[in-house]
């Protein structure tokens, strides 16, 4: 994701400034096709730096925002990492790597070759519309959802926790379809009744309603993945959430990298570290 954002900035003539001390070769090199400016020391690069933009793994946010504080730097940081509000939240008001910190979020395929990726921003109006100008007429589509931060956190770990443990649920049906040799057959008839419970929330509330007949079922399921060697409890915690409390009482209700952009000199830069 971090080369193909740099690759989006470098297109839109932005300077892209790549810090590779103690990083990977193929790390510097996909840096280099990507357009950036190799510097031997992260001080250096932030000191011509307005803008970081950390892309790196979730567990390694903080450390990377930590690093960039250490310099004293006073530009705008922003963070696009999957991580959630809280951490977010900790990192504006604890670390404070910057005089403005940005929560943003990206949605779909690294952008470019046709692909188009959204990228939710959320924070000062001032920050955020300078993170934005970065973007103009790129393949990362800027989407604003307010100055709250974690706005932005928040909506990626909504989504994620339904893309991830669909996908999980996905596989653990095609193994048991396949485990019995109906999986043609699953597929047949996924295509026919294929819906997106996520896109229509008005349908929850009668899901709830009647979840709790589901129980039985959910637990005869349990003991069919258990039969097939895949794991039961996915069929376990569905059928506890689907079960009702007892008579008369309904049912229960379950409930790396920085990018940065300064301009000594009058042109825009953007510094982007692994």
């Amino acid at each position: 994701m971090g080369a193909a954002i740099t690759a989006e900035l470098v297109a839109g003539g932005h300077e892209v400034l790549s810090v590779s001390k103690g990083r990977s070769e193929n790390t510097w090199v996909r840096g280099r096709e990507a357009g950036a400016t190799a510097y031997d020391s992260l001080a250096e690069a932030l000191s011509r730096s307005a803008v970081v933009l950390s892309v790196c793994p979730p567990q390694a946010a903080e450390d990377v925002a930590a690093a960039v504080a250490a310099h004293g730097f006073e530009g705008v940081y922003v963070d696009v990492n999957a991580i959630s509000p809280q951490r977010v939240r900790r990192i504006a008001d604890e670390i404070r790597p910057g005089s403005a910190v940005v929560d943003g979020a990206v949605f779909g395929q690294p952008p470019g070759e046709g692909r188009v990726t959204r990228l939710y921003l959320a924070g000062a109006d001032s920050a955020v519309e300078l993170v934005a100008s970065l973007f103009t007429d790129s393949a990362l589509h800027v989407c604003r959802v307010g100055d709250t931060l974690g706005s932005a956190s928040a909506l990626k770990m909504a989504f994620s926790s339904y893309q991830k443990a669909a996908r999980t649920l996905a596989g653990i049906a095609h193994a048991h379809a396949d485990a019995h040799g109906v999986g043609a057959q699953l597929t047949a008839e996924v295509e026919i009744m294929i819906s997106s419970i996520l896109s229509d929330p008005e349908y929850l509330p009668s899901v709830a309603a009647r979840a709790w007949r589901w129980a039985p079922e959910m637990e005869e399921i349990a003991d069919s993945l258990r039969a097939a060697d895949l794991p039961p409890g996915r069929g376990r915690c569905h059928g506890s959430g689907a079960r009702p409390l007892g008579a008369g009482q309904g049912p229960v209700r379950p409930a790396g990298c920085a990018h940065s952009l300064p301009a000594p000199d009058g042109r825009e830069q953007l510094t982007r570290w692994h």
